[in-house]
């Protein structure tokens, strides 16, 4: 049996929820599993559906974690168990017994100030694991740059559930909402800093000269919506960019498929960086293309010149031309071909034999 340790569970929604949903559920197929995870309103629903048992670890945030390590030690001790796959260095933190342990890492959470206490903490944790599960090339360099034992690593991108038939009256609603507006770009994030809608938009100002009807579809909720909307407002953008929030996963792919291009040429802002892109790889299920930052894993995500391409999320003029490159003479169909082509690597029926080599090998 293996034991998966999360502080990030459906039904509460994210790409982390997403991806360690994906993993417990694609693992059941192969091994016995249990998965320990913080209590959620309304998680038996959902809990109730799962076909392996799920273990909901409640009270104050500063004692959970305690309380969850001693039940999970408690259960090794009662239980055999083959090892512990968890979602964050500080899930495995406090945990005392000594079943392999494997970790996976995204990025923003072990970029910390080497010599500050978060990297000591995250340093002592990773090195005494059997295997650190890096999303991509760019957080396993990240990782190593910190001084993490490079011989610990192995990079498994994030995987995807393949989509199912978009339904019929959705696509025609959002052919509707969007009405003779293209060409049509898409971002579906957060709105955070490193998300870059900023320059997205700026660009966007340039663009409506060449592209009078063209349109910029954002969807998503965060801590820059204010900002960005007032960003809009004073470059006379209101025509050109439309917002949506709590949207149903239906109208949100159909948005995506409506789309051409999917732009999300993240940056590094402060600590915070994108370690893979999982949206990128969603947007390509539906043939559209994208357009991510060289600065995180999108690499990984996006293949330059063939389904998509990698800019300098910093540099204005390269947006710009970025998006101006896909959309002369219609590149972005060309690319978003290649791009469902690309996808296929991704499917957790595929990414799955990579996490059974790891925890097979040892």
């Amino acid at each position: 049996m293996y034991l998966i340790v999360t502080r990030s569970y459906p039904p509460t929604i994210g790409g982390m929820q997403n991806l360690i949903w994906g993993l417990s559920n694609e693992l059941s197929k192969n091994y016995m599993i249990k998965v320990f995870a913080d209590y959620e309103y309304n998680h038996k629903i959902f809990d109730d559906k799962a076909s392996f048992s799920i273990e909901r670890v409640g009270g104050p945030k500063i004692l959970r974690k305690y309380r969850k390590s001693y039940l999970i030690d408690e259960f090794v001790k009662n239980n055999k168990i083959e090892g512990i796959i968890a979602d964050h260095w500080k899930s495995l933190e406090k945990l005392k017994n000594d079943k392999k342990k494997y970790c996976l890492i995204h990025g923003k959470e072990i970029n910390h100030s080497k010599g500050s206490s978060l990297h000591k903490r995250l340093i002592k944790v990773l090195n005494n694991v059997e295997k650190i599960i890096a999303n991509s090339e760019y957080t396993k360099n990240l990782a190593i740059e910190l001084g993490i034992d490079r011989d610990k690593f192995v990079v498994i991108n994030p995987g995807i559930s393949q989509y199912e038939e978009l339904n019929q009256k959705t696509l025609d609603k959002v052919e509707s909402l969007l009405s003779i507006k293209t060409p049509r770009l898409i971002t579906v994030s957060r709105f955070d800093k490193r998300k870059n809608h900023e320059k997205i938009i700026m660009a966007l100002r340039n663009l409506k000269q060449i592209y009078p009807n063209i349109i910029y579809v954002c969807v998503g909720y965060g801590d820059e919506e204010e900002n960005i909307k007032k960003l809009v407002k004073e470059l006379n953008l209101e025509t050109q960019v439309m917002f949506f929030k709590d949207i149903s996963n239906d109208l949100k792919n159909a948005l995506v498929a409506k789309s051409n291009i999917f732009v999300m040429p993240s940056i590094i802002h402060e600590k915070s960086v994108e370690g893979f892109g999982i949206a990128y790889i969603e947007a390509a299920q539906y043939e559209i293309p994208s357009i991510g930052g060289k600065d995180g894993g999108a690499a990984d995500a996006i293949e330059h010149e063939k389904t998509g391409l990698i800019c300098d999320g910093n540099n204005l003029d390269d947006i710009y031309s970025s998006i101006n490159l896909m959309l002369e003479n219609k590149k972005y169909l060309e690319y978003g071909k290649n791009a469902k082509e690309y996808v296929s690597k991704f499917y957790w029926s595929n990414i799955i034999k990579q996490y059974k080599k790891v925890l097979n090998s040892i």
